[in-house]
């Protein structure tokens, strides 16, 4: 098969890249750009692992050809914190809160939580079990996350 250029913007940087038409979005983000934070996991859609921020709304990079990406703005992981290398509030809510253990599925659940309050700035907790249902962790029990997203609405609250 032939090749397919595409532009995007991943994290604030323009990117031009010539791909094949069935390369995963996650894959070209780790391959291709070398940002490694996208996890994968089950590569079906299913934990959440590979979620990034395409055009503001949280997506499984698993599921998205990065064909479907040319012309949009993908957010990763690695572009949530400042420029300065300060923690995003989600970020430090979860480090805060105990959002995470072995941190496998963390990155998902930070893009998600992100997507989630940019949506809903004060969702409730059955909202924010509803938000993140879509990702799973095997270490928490998911209590630390819940309490994560919710002080980081808190935050985000006091701030504005």
């Amino acid at each position: 098969m032939t090749n397919i250029d595409i532009e995007v913007r991943v994290n604030g940087v323009p990117q031009r890249h010539s791909v094949p038409p069935r390369l995963t979005l996650a894959d070209f983000l780790r391959v291709d750009c070398g940002l490694t934070g996208t996890h994968l996991g089950c590569e079906h859609g299913v934990c959440g692992a590979c979620s990034v921020m395409l055009d503001g709304e949280a997506v499984r990079a698993c599921l998205v050809f990065a064909v479907q990406a040319d012309g949009a703005e993908i957010t990763t992981i690695e572009g949530i914190a400042s420029k300065d290398g300060t923690l995003s509030t989600v970020q430090a809510a979860f480090r805060d809160n105990h959002g995470l253990q072995c941190g496998f599925c963390t990155p998902g659940f930070v893009m998600t939580a992100t997507a989630l309050l940019k949506d809903n700035p004060r969702p409730s907790d059955d909202e924010i079990r509803e938000g993140i249902s879509g990702n799973l962790c095997r270490c928490t029990g998911y209590q630390g996350i819940i309490a994560a997203v919710r002080a980081a609405a808190e935050a985000d609250d006091q701030s504005h």
